[in-house]
């Protein structure tokens, strides 16, 4: 039996990935968050569907699925190496930067069809992420389906919004 000991050094460079990931999700739901507020007005006055969840859902939603896409990341990252690791790094970043950016153009620009437009670039990329993703640990990118399938959600509620609220 191998038995390959690992000093300190090594465990912190094991949990780098997920630690530089857990960082990159949390700012990204700090910045997202500044852009929408639980008592904004002008969201209360919008025209909503019927199948529009109550407002503590999102939250209930929101914080497996970011805790989720950092456990992804950090294992796609640690699995990785070179060019696929910064590839990887770089579509993650992307990503999160958009999942922010959708708030701010609902919320904080008060425009629904912006915000429709910013949830399918979101789509789009979530569909990159998880086939870039699949190349090289598919366990890492079925744990991305269920935060896709939530997007894809959200894109139909903005949509209907935005229709609702011409």
């Amino acid at each position: 039996m191998n038995i390959v000991r690992r000093g300190a050094r090594g465990a912190v460079s094991d949990r780098w990935p997920y630690l530089a990931a857990g960082a990159a999700v949390g700012l990204s739901a700090w910045a997202g968050a500044r852009a929408a507020g639980p008592s904004d007005d002008w969201y209360a006055e919008l025209d909503k569907p019927s199948w529009q969840p109550p407002a503590k859902a999102f939250p209930a939603v929101w914080t497996p699925l970011y805790a989720t896409i950092a456990w992804s990341a950090g294992r796609a990252l640690s699995r990785a190496g070179g060019r696929e690791r910064r590839a990887l790094a770089t579509g993650f970043g992307v990503n999160l930067a958009l999942n922010s950016a959708w708030t701010w153009l609902f919320f904080a620009r008060r425009s629904p069809s912006d915000g429709v437009w910013g949830a399918l670039l979101l789509d789009a990329s979530n569909l990159q992420l998880i086939r870039r993703v699949a190349r090289g640990d598919r366990t890492a990118a079925a744990a991305l389906a269920p935060y896709a399938g939530w997007c894809l959600f959200a894109t139909a509620l903005s949509a209907s919004i935005a229709r609702r609220n011409r």
